[in-house]
């Protein structure tokens, strides 16, 4: 396979479009931005960061509140999460042009937003300033689960949930099943012996 070098760059793909919801109602600032920049950093304590500009409003809403929500992106939020990622919330009150619902979360004070399957509650423990974004590093302090992607064994069906995937200024529905965690290690089932013992 022939391959051309190109300086280094952005494009790890794909990437969650999530949708940040910060702020807080007390004072009218929760805002949502759509930030592709984000993955989970450690098992336990559970910690993930977001990437985000500067000069982007919820920005200082982040650094002043040391807390926000990411909500996952299903295909059907997918032209809600590339609007609040357009916009911004100093002019557009973007749950309400988007005719997104406020949550109460349970471990911080800014809202989820009602129609993500899945949300991770998040405080801030770092800011890391490290040229055209600055990364805020969080410990999850507590996931919202949508009822419908639990089964009967409480088991987490996240493939339920029809999430979106970014790759290179595109979006996409996650689709066929591959696999799973293992899978390509797991042995084999012995059949059971079908001779007849004499």
């Amino acid at each position: 396979m022939a391959k051309q070098k190109w300086k280094g760059g952005a494009l790890i793909a794909p990437v969650p479009p999530a949708m940040i919801s910060c702020g807080s109602e007390e004072d009218g600032s929760s805002n949502i931005i759509t930030v592709a920049w984000t993955g989970i950093i450690n098992t336990i304590p559970p910690k993930t960061y977001i990437s985000v500009r500067p000069s982007r409003h919820s920005y200082k809403l982040i650094r002043e509140r040391g807390e926000f929500a990411i909500n996952l992106t299903t295909a059907e939020l997918v032209k809600s999460a590339d609007y609040c990622g357009i916009y911004t919330g100093a002019k557009v009150n973007k749950f309400e042009k988007c005719g997104l619902h406020k949550q109460e979360a349970s471990e911080i004070s800014c809202p989820l937003i009602e129609e993500s399957p899945l949300s991770l509650e998040c405080k801030v423990t770092d800011v890391i300033e490290l040229g055209s974004h600055h990364m805020f590093l969080a410990d999850i302090v507590a996931v919202d689960v949508d009822e419908s992607l639990i089964n009967s064994d409480g088991k987490l069906c996240l493939d339920r949930a029809h999430l979106a995937a970014f790759a290179h200024g595109e979006y996409f529905a996650l689709g066929e099943k591959l696999g799973y965690f293992g899978f390509s290690v797991k042995k084999k089932k012995k059949k059971p012996n079908s001779k007849k013992r004499s």
